[in-house]
């Protein structure tokens, strides 16, 4: 299974954290706009992501609930009816919850880095520091410090969980 490293901040300067990230990955960076469904699930998170382009990914992941650097190990599969899927697992599963996003994708080496717009929540950014073949997670973590810091995010930004979850904490 795949894995990369990865880390959510809350974001205060969009525009400072924009020219940060344009910067340090030497482009304008790609725009896309993202419909995440989350599925009820016993383990780990599954969830449909709509590009909103008539394709989507089915996406599983497991990761800790912790700030900073964590170990993500995730599983995706490509979808051209994304609609159909979504309509089966929801039948099958249940939904917990949909997330809209805008988001910014920023290439630097071996990270993504994204500016999220999330809809009902605010401005965001994570990285994910996709692992190569024998990399260990303590390198991945080491490259994530190094981006938070060139990108100005501060420890007391980080935050746990998916934005799912911050959307279903905001509505208790």
């Amino acid at each position: 299974m795949p894995s990369n490293v990865e880390i959510k901040a809350a974001v205060h300067d969009l525009e400072q954290l924009i020219q940060k990230a344009k910067l340090l990955s030497n482009s304008e960076g790609t725009t896309i706009l993202q419909q995440d469904t989350f599925f009820s699930v016993p383990n780990g998170r599954l969830k449909l992501r709509n590009l909103m382009n008539g394709t989507g990914q089915l996406i599983f992941y497991e990761r800790p609930d912790v700030d900073g650097p964590k170990l993500s190990n995730y599983s995706i599969s490509v979808t051209n009816d994304p609609d159909g899927l979504k309509k089966v697992l929801s039948d099958a599963l249940g939904v917990k919850g949909t997330v809209k996003k805008e988001r910014h994708l920023y290439m630097v080496g071996q990270t993504r880095v994204h500016v999220d717009t999330v809809e009902g929540l605010g401005h965001f950014m994570e990285l994910e520091v996709v692992l190569n073949d024998g990399q260990t997670e303590e390198e991945g973590e080491a490259i994530a410090h190094k981006l938070m810091n060139e990108l100005g995010v501060r420890k007391e930004d980080l935050i746990v969980g998916a934005y799912m979850d911050l959307l279903l904490a905001d509505k208790k």
